[in-house]
């Protein structure tokens, strides 16, 4: 065998394809340092299978992939091809079928390698054990790199005798033995192990015949129960029939009870369609009295109203007589003009009584909340012809009082100013209520007397 061709693609320094032809006879490279001289055997080397990356100079395998440059970018990957002659049929008889041997390595970043033979994708062992047969190899004293003369010339007994195994021719017999010695310990280790199954087995052949027996006496009894079975199905058969038979009979007399159903629904048709036709009457009937309890409703909900509205009034001028009747507890401690005053309540005490007796004479429709506020009226006048009495009183002790009607009058004016506003929020209120006729007038009485006795203050 002889190589007649070396195509490298991204290994180290040659980033683009290159084919370095080697013709018969002596075939050199020469350069300047750094051109790449040493790449092409170390390229050689690294296809006829070297796995060690410090033997090639490089920090890791991946790192015989093109780096890149300042110009150039990094390949992924990196492909070694040599192209063997094979025309003297000294390669191993699996491969010498062929006059031409290509044997390629690829290998791509973080990926591994890939050999392959005429295409075809084979194991790094094939590949040294093919270069071995052929006296030569990754490691081959025949291939000469640098420093390997020293190496040689310093070597040990036991690699002097490979490097005249490997010119002899024998490195490849080594290599084979090697392989068939470790096939042939896996062989042992693999009887080992048979001799291990086949203990392991006989260990479960007594629970396989137990199992066995046990699967006769399950299909014994699974005849047994699949006979009951079929006995069982045969007795509820012969009941599903008697069933049927029973089934016809209460048919035919669910067939006479739905004649006689149907009459019975003709007959409750007939007599809904002569209630249907007296239907409109009575739907008129019920519209004229939901109609009028409406109206009864509605006026109810009014009369209602109006009665809470009277409560809560009767209610405000108990309140306000209360505090009326606080006001003249403390007017009597305060000092006034009595005979101003006295003059005053008694033209306005006439007018009120005038005007009392005009409210009463016209209050004959007024109902029961109005004999309420009457009592009212009336517990008002009665406090009113005390309030009198006690300003009799007062006219003895004008002299004495004389001295504080300038200290009093401020606060006076002060509760003129409350009682105005008394006065115009009891006008709003008649302004909001009125349209409840007589009530509102005796209400109206009512707040005169109030602003009268408030006046007296």
């Amino acid at each position: 065998m002889k190589i007649t061709r070396l195509r490298l693609h991204g290994f180290k320094s040659f980033v683009e394809a290159t084919d370095f032809v080697i013709e018969p006879g002596l075939t050199g490279v020469v350069g300047p340092n750094g051109c790449g001289k040493s790449n092409l055997v170390e390229a050689l080397r690294w296809a006829m299978g070297e796995t060690s990356y410090k033997s090639l100079r490089a920090a890791d395998m991946d790192a015989v992939i093109f780096a890149g440059s300042g110009n150039r970018p990094a390949r992924n990957h990196a492909e070694v091809t040599m192209t063997i002659d094979n025309s003297d049929r000294t390669a191993p008889a699996a491969m010498n079928d062929s006059q031409l041997l290509e044997i390629s390595r690829r290998i791509e970043r973080e990926a591994g390698s890939v050999y392959r033979i005429n295409g075809r994708d084979v194991r790094a062992r094939d590949v040294q054990i093919l270069f071995a047969d052929a006296a030569t190899g990754a490691r081959s004293p025949a291939l000469v790199h640098q420093g390997k003369i020293g190496e040689i010339i310093q070597a040990k007994p036991e690699q002097r005798r490979r490097v005249l195994e490997d010119a002899a021719g024998v490195a490849g017999l080594h290599a084979r033995r090697h392989e068939a010695e470790l096939r042939l310990q896996a062989a042992e280790t693999n009887l080992t192990r048979v001799e291990d199954v086949i203990g392991q087995l006989a260990g479960q052949m007594e629970g396989l015949k137990k199992q066995a027996r046990q699967a006769v006496r399950y299909r014994e009894v699974a005849a047994k129960v699949r006979k009951a079975e079929a006995t069982l199905f045969h007795l509820r058969w012969i009941g599903a029939h008697a069933d049927v038979n029973e089934s016809g009979q209460t048919h035919d007399l669910a067939v006479r009870e739905m004649a006689e159903r149907t009459q019975h629904q003709a007959e409750a048709a007939r007599i809904q369609a002569i209630r249907a036709a007296e239907m409109p009457a009575l739907r008129d009937a019920e519209a004229r009295a939901a109609a009028g309890l409406q109206r009864l409703t509605n006026a109810r909900e009014l009369l209602d109203r109006e009665e809470e509205r009277a409560k809560e009034r009767v209610a405000e001028l108990e309140r306000r007589l209360a505090q009326f009747e606080g006001d003249i507890s403390r007017a009597q401690q305060q000092t006034m003009d009595a005979d101003i005053a006295l003059q005053r309540l008694d033209a306005e005490d006439a007018e009120l009584k005038e005007e009392i007796k005009s409210r009463v004479e016209k209050r004959s429709g007024v109902d029961e909340r109005v004999a309420e506020a009457e009592a009212v009226l009336t517990e008002t006048e009665q406090q009113f012809t005390e309030l009198t009495t006690a300003l009799a009183d007062l006219t003895a002790k004008r002299n004495q009082l004389e001295a504080n009607v300038r200290t009093h009058r401020d606060k006076l004016a002060r509760l003129d100013q409350e009682i105005s506003n008394v006065a115009a929020e009891e006008q709003k209120l008649t302004e909001e209520t009125g349209g409840f006729g007589d009530l509102d007038e005796l209400t109206a009485t009512v707040e005169s007397a109030e602003q009268t006795l408030a006046a007296s203050e």
